[in-house]
């Protein structure tokens, strides 16, 4: 029981809407102690005050709902979600479900009036949950519900454990009159550093410390996976009546504010300014972030295959990435295609650009590694129009992409290429047995055809950030210590690797003019460029004269001596070291 409340814990916190701090105080405390033949009552005597219902599942695997103590109230407009205490007499290990006529017609029933038809209803069945009961005495459940409209609605809700479980007498349901509070809009003004509109970055939360909007059944533009929710100027959430926080900021180059906010039965408008510790940009550095989906992994496959362009530039701009670039891969491939364009997307609100390109994973070559190409012209290799029937090697894609004047190099570069040490560089040969530049020791050694006909490097850069970075940079040296001049790049991988934001891996890139796509592609290409987390800065990197990205960016010297090395530095860190970062 306590292994299975410490998940419940997690799935509350995940799903936005965690136990009062007083509860979790108190359960943390049982929790921690040793057992002493009172842990499962003390469990219970804490978590039964939290429960809409309880369930009895009698030795037969008969299912008898009664109503709970937890107070039935419900927000217009917004999820909320309850414990479901079962009291499993039968040792069931089904997945237990819940129906409701006020949600849906039940099966075989009348189809009822589709105005009474308020209520959204579900069993959150996820990880860190498991999708079936345990088969333990007393286990508990989260059950989320929303509500269409405010004022007092009753429902009749239903459970089971499988076809044939429900009690005799329809002693398996449960009617509760839920008090449904009215949400009120709220207006965000949202202004940059010099009071233009903007889009900035918001986390809502209740006194409870529920988010808002309700974090389990969000729809794009917002993200389920997020805390956060992204608003621009003069765009609204609905909240209900309460005091709230909201954590405002835009991106790792500004500072996060906290403003305190109460609702009272009427609309709201709340202002926003964002203020900046550093902008790159005034230098002539743009921030990028070369890896970005609009699909797989934590999105939404299911109806929208993905999310939409403009779903993807609302991330970029309340991050304030300048650049992102959505890589359509293996999940929802012959969706996502549609948005391919050879340049960037008509979404683009100058400086921020997003364009469409290509990861190969889940494509024919990605088991050697998987690679990031950058600018393409066209999207489909010779003789296929999906993700299927692709090169076997990367090397034969590099070929092809390169033919186009594509950038390119291995993703999340670390995976295979664990080494147990932290030194820099090492000598651990690594088991090149992932997805990573698992493939890059033999591609690197190799010249293709560019858009001239001339050679060029196969590989232009190797992926940071999002994987170990002793992994990323051990073969970055070595490879550079015998003379090849593969550059890196910043990357999130996001939602995949990283799902908070966008941009948490950047490159930033000196460009002499105006931003344009393909020249920060040229830009990492010829290594002008740091990369970083958006908190630490090396602007203007410089050995003697020489900048970086210059010349090759190699010094020569004619023989041994000293050189001056020079940089304008600027960094945004916490007092105390992140040990978890690695």
């Amino acid at each position: 029981l306590a292994a299975q409340v410490r998940r419940l814990v997690e799935a509350m916190d995940y799903t936005g809407q965690p136990l009062d701090a007083r509860t979790l105080e108190a359960l943390n405390g049982v929790l921690a102690r040793a057992d002493d033949g009172k842990t499962a009552e003390s469990i219970q005597r804490l978590l039964d005050s939290h429960c809409l219902a309880v369930i009895n599942i009698s030795p037969e695997s008969r299912v008898k709902a009664a109503r709970g103590p937890a107070t039935a109230q419900l927000v217009e407009g917004g999820w909320r979600q309850f414990l479901v205490k079962v009291v499993n007499e039968a040792g069931v290990t089904a997945a237990l479900r819940a129906q409701s006529p006020n949600a849906k017609p039940l099966a075989g029933s009348p189809a009822g009036d589709v105005m009474n038809r308020w209520l959204g209803l579900a069993m959150y069945d996820s990880q860190p949950l498991q999708p079936t009961l345990s088969g333990l005495k007393v286990e508990y459940r989260i059950l989320q519900l929303y509500s269409r409209e405010a004022g007092k609605r009753e429902a009749k809700i239903s459970f089971d454990v499988g076809q044939g479980t429900q009690d005799l007498g329809f002693r398996s349901d449960v009617d509760i009159l839920f008090h449904c509070l009215p949400g009120q809009v709220v207006t965000l003004h949202v202004r940059d550093e010099n009071g233009e509109p903007t889009t900035g970055e918001f986390l809502i939360r209740d006194q409870l410390g529920r988010v808002y909007p309700a974090q389990a059944k969000r729809l794009a533009p917002d993200f389920s996976f997020h805390p956060q929710v992204y608003r621009a100027d003069g765009e609204t959430i609905d909240l209900p009546d309460g005091s709230y926080t909201v954590e405002f900021s835009r991106g790792p180059e500004s500072l996060v504010q906290t403003q305190a906010f109460t609702i009272h039965g009427q609309p709201e408008t709340l202002s926003f300014q964002v203020k900046r510790w550093i902008d790159p940009s005034r230098f002539g550095y743009w921030s990028g972030d070369h890896h970005i989906h609009a699909a797989g992994c934590s999105h939404y496959s299911k109806p929208t295959e993905g999310v939409f362009p403009p779903d993807m530039i609302r991330q970029c701009l309340g991050e304030d990435l300048k650049v992102g670039c959505s890589l359509t891969w293996g999940p929802c491939f012959d969706f996502q295609k549609q948005f391919f364009c050879g340049s960037v997307d008509k979404v683009s609100q100058y400086p921020y650009l997003l364009r469409y390109d290509i990861e190969v994973s889940g494509f024919g070559s990605h088991q050697s590694g998987h690679l990031c190409l950058l600018r393409l012209r066209d999207e489909m290799y010779p003789g296929t129009t999906s993700k299927y029937n692709w090169p076997t090697l990367c090397l034969n894609t590099l070929r092809w992409a390169k033919k186009q004047g594509a950038v390119c190099g291995p993703a999340h570069s670390g995976w295979g290429l664990k080494v147990a040490t932290s030194e820099l560089p090492n000598y651990v040969v690594p088991p090149y047995d992932g997805i990573g530049a698992n493939e890059y020791i033999v591609d690197v050694t190799h010249k293709v055809e560019g858009p001239d006909g001339k050679l060029v490097p196969a590989v232009d850069f190797m992926s940071a950030v999002d994987t170990p970075y002793v992994w990323e940079l051990n073969m970055w040296y070595q490879t550079l210590n015998v003379g090849f001049r593969t550059r890196i790049s910043g990357e999130t991988d996001f939602p995949c690797i990283y799902g908070e934001r966008v941009g948490l891996g950047r490159s930033y890139v000196k460009l002499d003019h105006k931003l344009d796509f393909d020249a920060w592609c040229e830009g990492i290409r010829r290594g002008r460029c740091y990369v970083s987390d958006g908190r630490s800065h090396l602007l203007d990197f410089k050995v003697d004269d020489l900048a970086l990205g210059e010349n090759g960016s190699e010094l020569r010297l004619d023989a041994p001596g000293t050189v001056h090395v020079s940089a304008r530095v600027a960094a945004m860190l916490n007092v105390n070291a992140d040990e978890s970062l690695q």
